[in-house]
């Protein structure tokens, strides 16, 4: 039993560490702000942008520029200069993982501390049963 919640563990740990975060641009033209997955294809309109391919690839932080945003719709008739980019990761699997960890033991060890009186006493009981030996030619009452 214990090996197989090791190996259960272990299972989710090595998709944990596999997985990356996904990661977002915020793009800030003029006032309007909008957070753009980094993971998502690039589409279009503009004709000055025609040669931009679309991207279907994941996309690093270094990617997010002011070329970037103004390839989006939200950017359109903003100067370069009005647009700012901050890029930031959030609901990483690893960051999941060690969350369902976590509320997994401390269930499990206050479920154990709710059970152990029940427990305790069972096993004293147990025990006193083994411990009794009979002896011979004696009725017992």
């Amino acid at each position: 039993m214990r090996h197989l919640v090791l190996c259960v563990l272990l299972a989710l740990l090595s998709l944990a560490l596999a997985a990356s975060p996904t990661s977002f641009c915020k793009c800030t033209c003029g006032g309007n702000s909008n957070i753009v997955p980094l993971d998502l294809p690039v589409t279009t309109s503009r004709p000055a942008l025609l040669d931009v391919k679309e991207r279907a690839s994941k996309k690093t932080c270094n990617d997010c520029n002011r070329q970037f945003c103004l390839s989006y719709t939200f950017c359109r008739d903003v100067s370069e200069d009005d647009v700012f980019t901050t890029c930031f990761q959030r609901d990483s699997a690893k960051d999941q993982a060690v969350v369902f960890i976590f509320i997994v033991a401390t269930v499990g060890l206050l479920s154990y501390a709710a059970i152990r009186p029940w427990v305790d006493q069972w096993s004293e009981r147990a025990r006193q049963r083994r411990d009794y030996i009979a002896v011979p030619g004696q009725a017992h009452q």
